[in-house]
């Protein structure tokens, strides 16, 4: 069914200790989507662990990391608060089903038709939502939330930080035997506990330690309101973590040069859901920074995931207590270097190079994942980059005009004849000062959807007032099929097509 990928004992170690690493930058962001989810941390803990498990041996690209996400955790807050973490866990199942549902209709193939500045917009996006999550670490945690103050915490806590990316940055110079991040983690966590430094650890969130996972059937009425209540919820949830999963995957296709199964990715992530919310987690998807964790540490097979979520639960299990003393500014700075590695900084310099409408696209998307969640910025990328790209090409609508041996007047049409370019069609023609026959030649066009067929109709009209007919030559076969299948709605002659061998009288 899957294969680990790794082959040789150096490939196994790297890969191992790829996901050690991911393991521990997992935690702090397991319990902190926990939070704002409005449930337990071991509920976001149990999520990580599964998901991640599931979705690296059912998924269809090795190597990317799954788990519990804030943007899924944005969508989940309202159920919760509303009717309880029972009707998650059956909303969580009903996600896994409709994911699966859509791998095997095929849908994950869409993901193809996200234009590349929405691409970078995401990108861009993501990286400033990580950003922006890790500078609640620079608070203390008393009386709710307050800003570190004065010389001592503050100047601690961002000099452990730049210490972490420091270590992250040079490491790989010297050698690439141990993957960099660890490293830092290990040695920022033994200088704190040597000098005895006084700075927030993940111990400061919460308790990790917990119990291994058990069967546990949602709690909840199974009649018809249940579904009423979680429909939903279970619909956003699965179009959010099939679009950031999706594009994950994208993007570590171009960062590794292969190609991940999308279609194969959708069922994995279901088949990860459904069997998470029958356990007691609050579900998750594809983590694009836990993905470059893993990526730019060497993990390239499924192997680092399925280590990774191995580890976490050794860590809930086993490690609790060895796991909260590690300083948040280590994994703060770790975070930090994804988010540089995040960023598509080539796009600030491209921006004046790239046509307005992709640049404000780029801009819109990004501005749009910070205000809101990542399936909302993406829709809105694509229906703005659809509405561009239909406003530019109604401009490539024009004609060339002439008198044929016959008397009759032919208008070569060239450009696509669709909803953005019928005004522009009709404006084109004189049906007054014609004569009485009329060819439009679309040999070098073609008619697209209902509004081109509702325009040539309307153009026919005018001629037909006019006392004069309409003729439409050299139409495609499939302009011909979607003209037939209009049926009495063109009152328009088709002539013979010595092209295509066929003749269509669509007068009715």
């Amino acid at each position: 069914m899957f294969q680990m990928g790794s082959a040789t004992r150096a490939s196994v170690q790297t890969e191992l200790l790829s996901g050690l690493t991911v393991a521990l930058a997992l935690v702090p962001e397991a319990v902190a989507f926990a939070f704002v989810a409005g449930v337990e941390p071991l509920v976001g803990l149990y999520a990580a662990f599964m998901v991640g498990l599931l979705a690296s041996i059912f998924g269809g690209r090795p190597g990317m990391i799954s788990g519990a996400t804030g943007a899924m955790a944005v969508v989940m807050v309202a159920l919760v608060a509303q009717h309880g973490v029972e009707y998650l866990f059956a909303a969580v199942v009903l996600t896994g089903l409709i994911q699966v549902g859509a791998g095997m209709l095929r849908l994950g193939k869409y993901i193809r038709i996200v234009p590349y500045p929405v691409m970078l917009g995401f990108v861009n996006g993501l990286a400033i939502v990580i950003f922006l999550a890790q500078l609640q670490h620079f608070q203390l945690p008393v009386d709710g939330k307050e800003w570190m103050t004065g010389s001592s915490p503050l100047i601690l806590f961002t000099g452990l930080v730049v210490l972490t990316m420091l270590i992250i940055y040079l490491l790989p110079k010297l050698t690439r035997a141990f993957p960099a991040s660890l490293a830092a983690i290990i040695v920022v966590t033994l200088i704190v506990i040597l000098l005895d430094l006084d700075t927030n650890t993940v111990g400061d969130l919460a308790s990790i330690k917990g119990s291994f996972p058990s069967l546990h059937i949602p709690s909840v009425p199974f009649t018809f309101e249940t579904l009423v209540i979680i429909f939903p919820y279970a619909i956003v949830l699965a179009a959010v973590g099939l679009i950031e999963s999706l594009l994950t995957l994208s993007l570590i296709d171009d960062v590794t040069n292969t190609r991940g199964r999308s279609n194969r990715e959708c069922v994995g992530q279901g088949i990860a859901n459904t069997v998470t919310g029958f356990f007691g987690g609050m579900g998750g998807c594809a983590m694009i920074g836990q993905s470059m964790i893993n990526v730019n540490s060497g993990g390239r097979q499924r192997l680092s995931g399925i280590s990774a979520a191995l580890f976490l639960l050794a860590f809930i299990l086993f490690a609790s207590s060895l796991i909260e003393i590690i300083p948040m500014a280590a994994l703060v700075g770790v975070m930090f270097i994804v988010v540089m590695g995040t960023f598509e900084w080539s796009s600030l310099r491209i921006m004046g190079k790239i046509p307005r409408a992709d640049a404000f696209v780029l801009i819109l998307v990004s501005a749009v994942t910070v205000a809101t969640d990542l399936a909302m910025a993406v829709v809105v990328g694509v229906i703005v980059s659809a509405l561009v790209f239909a406003w530019e090409h109604a401009k490539h609508i024009n004609v060339k005009s002439y008198i044929d041996d016959k008397g009759s007047r032919v208008y070569e049409l060239n450009g696509p004849l669709f909803f953005g370019s019928v005004k522009n069609f009709l404006d084109l023609f004189n049906p007054e000062n014609d004569p009485d026959d009329v060819i439009i030649e679309f040999q070098n066009s073609r008619v697209a959807d209902h509004s081109a067929i509702e325009a040539i109709d309307n153009l026919a009209e005018k001629y037909i007032k006019a006392g004069k007919q309409l003729h439409l030559r050299h139409l495609s076969e499939e302009c011909r099929v979607l003209l037939k299948k209009a049926g009495n709605l063109v009152e328009v002659n088709v002539m013979e097509d010595p092209k295509y061998h066929v003749a269509d009288d669509l007068i009715s």
